[in-house]
């Protein structure tokens, strides 16, 4: 796995991985980010969120459930020192469509703790939560 970064402004890179997916990213204005992307710590949510929800959608569609809609909502603390890791994150889970609830929870807890191999990649001082949410489906 490979991915490489070319720099397109004060602190801003357009990265591109080997599997042809691209994005940008841009520091924090007060090392001259301009807001052309998010900032590195926003895209380990991103990743992290992202990697856990694929296996979330995974489980549920072999289990033949009938998801319409998933929205992962991550919310991260960071220590308040230089570095700032994260120190806890935690991931809701809000699923819209006929999903049964015990199932929901089910994925959402095997996903997170067992199969995401971003949330295995991280420092196992991170505490990570979760919890799943059923939305109504619109006009029902």
């Amino acid at each position: 796995m490979k991915v490489t970064l070319s720099r397109v402004g004060p602190a801003a890179f357009d990265a591109e991985a080997e599997s042809g997916g691209t994005l940008t990213l841009d520091g924090a204005p007060s090392i001259g980010g301009e807001g052309r992307g998010m900032r590195p710590m926003e895209l380990l949510l991103t990743a992290l969120a992202g990697c856990a929800s694929m296996d979330v959608v995974h489980i549920l569609r072999k289990q033949k459930e009938p998801l319409e809609d998933l929205r992962i909502e991550a919310e991260g603390e960071r220590e308040d020192a230089t570095p700032a890791p994260f120190t806890r994150i935690h991931l809701r889970f809000v699923a819209t469509g006929d999903v049964h609830r015990g199932k929901l929870e089910r994925a959402v807890k095997l996903a997170v703790e067992k199969y995401c191999s971003v949330g295995e990649s991280l420092d196992p001082a991170i505490e990570v939560t979760h919890e799943a949410a059923l939305e109504p489906i619109e006009g029902q």
